[in-house]
């Protein structure tokens, strides 16, 4: 009589290790935690101009002295292209994955993919305005195209999309952090913070276009739009 070979498991990781993480992901949290910190900082000097262009000015020359300092900068820049390239590598892998992607997951790709667009075409605007033209890229610099005609069909939704991209983005991000609550409480916490991106956003676009505060853009600025 033949006896059955011995049941074998398959080998399990130590108590407490987790698998290592792709290093594109690693890439991405490090490069996210960077400019999430630098974001919220510009953010937050946007809606100053709620007291004003001036006060927004003031509060951005005293920022200014930490992320344009020689050292900052670079890294700043760096954070830019790192989360272009990893998220990328990851909206890539995830797409081509044969497990078919979830609600949250699309979302997060999407959401993403829009921020990353965003991300480099409004840097490379800021470089462009400051090294080419030799502006001072303040608050008339993001403003400009949407008192030039018909440049503000572009500008008002690209403004509301990309800062709506990153509340959505970072919404997607608690939710997975937030795994070991229960679904409604991940629901209630990533909502909330994708509705305050939307809603940031519209102020946003809402004081640049000078709805809000008066708004004048000087000539030098509205040359650059051919005016």
């Amino acid at each position: 009589m033949n006896t059955p070979p011995p049941l074998t498991l398959p080998a399990q990781p130590p108590l407490g290790h987790t698998p290592a993480t792709p290093w594109h992901r690693r890439l991405h949290r490090l490069g996210a935690r960077v400019l999430v910190a630098f974001v919220l900082l510009h953010l937050l000097n946007h809606l100053t101009a709620l007291g004003g262009v001036a006060t927004h000015q003031q509060v951005l020359e005293v920022l200014r002295w930490i992320y344009r300092h020689p050292w900052v900068e670079p890294v700043l820049l760096l954070a830019v292209l790192s989360q272009a390239a990893s998220g990328s590598r990851a909206a890539w892998g995830a797409w081509r994955a044969p497990k078919r992607l979830g609600t949250v997951e699309r979302i997060q790709v999407l959401s993403g993919l829009v921020l990353g667009s965003f991300l480099s075409i409004h840097v490379s605007a800021v470089l462009a305005g400051r090294w080419l033209q030799g502006l001072d890229t303040n608050f008339h610099f993001a403003a400009a195209g949407l008192h030039i005609a018909p440049f503000g069909w572009f500008f008002a939704p690209y403004y509301f999309v990309g800062v709506s991209a990153l509340g959505i983005h970072l919404a997607c991000a608690l939710w997975w952090r937030l795994a070991h609550r229960t679904a409604a409480q991940q629901r209630r916490a990533a909502c909330a913070v994708a509705v305050a991106g939307m809603a940031c956003a519209a102020v946003l676009v809402a004081l640049l276009a000078g709805w809000v505060v008066p708004v004048q853009v000087p000539s030098a600025y509205r040359a650059s739009f051919g005016v």
